[in-house]
């Protein structure tokens, strides 16, 4: 997590690192900071909390920030110490002549701590950081150079580094640093810029360089030099941006989260432009890379992912074993890289993430190319690490996800998810559920009208949430392809709302969580038309018999069924397999708007970060 920005040029430097910090605070908000270099004096101003706190600060040294036209700018998510002042970045040296912005996790710092600390170092600070900004500084005093002294201390390092360097001595230049975590360098006229992820510098400039792993970087305002780990000078590789500046903007809407969650209808239909054109014509999928032979030589898929894209897993799993006919593991992607796993060049490898930067996938991912598997990746950043490692990559065309809860990503997983297990079908080709994949077709196509008439109508929504927000408590329940979207409607209340939320299969109910049910504890189930309607129903009616307040969240019931419940949510009908993508709109505004009656900070909630950088 925690996010990086830099620039050098001929603008105030002070207004760029608020700029792009403020566009970053997706990846962390515990504490941040800037350094602010004027000819060889460096000025470093550090706060915890929001952002907002540091841009009070400098607001006070304006005589400072109005000549400074280089910087180096932080925003932290806490891993090694708590979120203070004193451990907010940027981090520097006992001289002070060296300052150091860090993204990642130092694993081996301890040992480093103590080597620096018989070399005279003294630490001011918790972080993993420091003992990098002390290392380098240690390798500076005998080289004289940032850029050899950053390519030593980088391999005395293990774990995971994005760094972005200033020295008293070279006042011309940033020297950064890339292993394991995202980096990039943005390619202004007069003018360069250096951030974590796209959006910090996309007002600026639509031109970037991508640091590959073991990549340094010597930055001026009119050159960019990359040398990799043989210290071999490489030539520059810029790539265009694919977003604008408006994709960061709120467009009218209280929260980002809120604008996201309306956005899905046009997602949808920005998956499936190309790929579904109609009911009766066969889904294109032109970026999935193996032969109708290799498809069918697939025994075995494994899907690995965190969070929220698990749960999209979870989902793919359900349809791709019914259409596919193939069998599917799902699993969370920091299990994954700590067993013995078994997979070889008939496992189909499936890895979600929505910044395609998730550090535990990204380990994943290249254990599992090292069984000569086809690795398929699914993830909102085509620039991304995991993208790079694909063989298949399927981009969801979601846009810029700035609230950290994700929303609409989460569709465009579900909808590509579909999509593959239709391809697969159809290249398989495969007679059974011919009838059915017609109607999932035409359903996808429809998919955008019924999110539009969720979203258009929320007033029950809001009185139901009003009426359900001072409960401490919540449990989910569903069955079959649903169960999924109960845990990630449990996870979306308690992200933001802060409410334990949890979410169960129904049917597991009574083993051991119907413990919990009395009239404190509101049950939501998910009762869709379909082959386990009528088993949800039941697993109601043992919720209602122990007092629970009980939310029906369904296509269809029957009027005799409906005085079981509380309250009931209506959706717009569809088949069991398109259920989950109709009814998680509902669990997400759901969930927005308790958190927002209760006044929570929906798109910044405490303790997480949306680009999950570190293991």
């Amino acid at each position: 997590m925690c996010g990086i920005i830099g620039y050098i040029g001929d603008k105030t430097a002070s207004d760029i690192l608020i700029s792009g910090l403020s566009h970053l605070e997706y990846r962390g908000y515990d504490s941040s900071g800037v350094a602010l270099m004027n000819n060889e004096e460096v000025n470093v101003f550090k706060a915890s909390g929001k952002l907002i706190n540091l841009i009070e600060i400098l607001k006070t040294k304006q005589n400072i920030c109005a000549k400074s036209k280089i910087g180096i700018g932080h925003i932290r998510w806490a891993t090694h110490g708590l979120p203070t002042t004193q451990n907010a970045h940027p981090h520097t040296c006992n001289c002070k002549n060296l300052t150091l912005v860090h993204n990642g996790i130092i694993e081996n710092y301890q040992e480093l701590k103590k080597e620096l600390e018989k070399q005279g170092a003294v630490f001011a600070s918790q972080t993993d950081t420091e003992v990098a900004a002390h290392l380098i500084a240690y390798e500076y005093g005998k080289t004289k150079n940032l850029l050899n002294a950053m390519q030593n201390a980088a391999k005395k390092i293990k774990g995971a580094f994005a760094f972005c360097a200033i020295h008293k001595e070279e006042p011309d230049r940033i020297v950064v640093a890339k292993r394991n975590a995202p980096l990039i360098i943005g390619v202004g006229q007069g003018e360069n810029f250096i951030a974590s992820d796209i959006p910090a510098i996309i007002e600026y400039t639509k031109k970037a360089i991508y640091l590959s792993d073991y990549q340094i970087g010597v930055i001026t305002k009119d050159s960019i030099e990359i040398y990799d780990e043989k210290n071999t000078l490489i030539p520059n590789k810029i790539e265009y941006l694919p977003f604008e500046a408006v994709a960061i903007s709120k467009m009218g809407y209280k929260h980002f989260m809120l604008k996201e969650i309306h956005e899905q209808s046009d997602v949808v239909r920005n998956v499936l432009a190309g790929k579904l054109l109609s009911a009766d014509k066969k889904v294109v999928l032109d970026e999935f890379k193996l032969t109708k032979k290799e498809i069918k030589n697939i025994k075995r898929i494994q899907i690995i992912a965190c969070g929220t894209s698990y749960h999209a897993g979870l989902i793919g799993k359900y349809v791709l074993e019914k259409f596919a006919k193939i069998p599917v593991d799902v699993e969370a992607s920091s299990e994954y890289i700590y067993r013995d796993t078994i997979a070889d060049k008939n496992t189909l490898a499936i890895g979600i993430s929505q910044s395609g930067e998730t550090a535990d996938t990204i380990t994943a991912i290249k254990q599992i190319k090292q069984d000569n598997s086809h690795v398929v990746i699914i993830t909102n950043r085509a620039d991304s690490t995991m993208a790079r490692l694909a063989d298949s990559l399927l981009p969801v065309s979601a846009g810029i996800e700035v609230s950290v809860a994700a929303t609409k990503s989460y569709m465009a997983q579900l909808i590509s998810l579909y999509l593959l297990a239709i391809y697969l079908y159809e290249q398989k080709e495969v007679e059974q559920y011919k009838k059915e994949i017609a109607t999932l077709k035409q359903e996808l196509l429809e998919l955008p009208s019924k999110i539009e008439a969720i979203v258009e109508n929320t007033s029950n929504i809001q009185r139901i949430a009003k009426k359900y927000s001072s409960y401490k408590d919540f449990i989910f329940i569903a069955r079959g392809i649903n169960y999924p979207n109960a845990l990630e409607g449990a996870l979306k209340l308690k992200e933001i709302s802060y409410i334990n939320a949890t979410g169960y299969s129904a049917g597991e109910l009574k083993h051991g969580p119907i413990a919990m049910l009395d009239n404190n504890m509101p049950v939501l189930a998910i009762l869709n038309t379909g082959s386990v309607y009528d088993k949800v129903l039941s697993n109601c009616e043992e919720a209602k018999a122990r007092q629970a307040k009980l939310i029906g969240v369904t296509n269809y019931i029957e009027e005799k069924d409906a005085s079981l419940f509380d309250d009931i949510i209506t959706i717009p009908l569809g088949s069991e397999t398109i259920g989950p993508a109709i009814n998680i709109v509902v669990l997400q505004l759901l969930a927005y708007y308790i958190a927002e009656y209760l006044g929570k900070d929906v798109d910044q909630p405490r303790n997480l970060a949306k680009s999950v950088t570190v293991e």
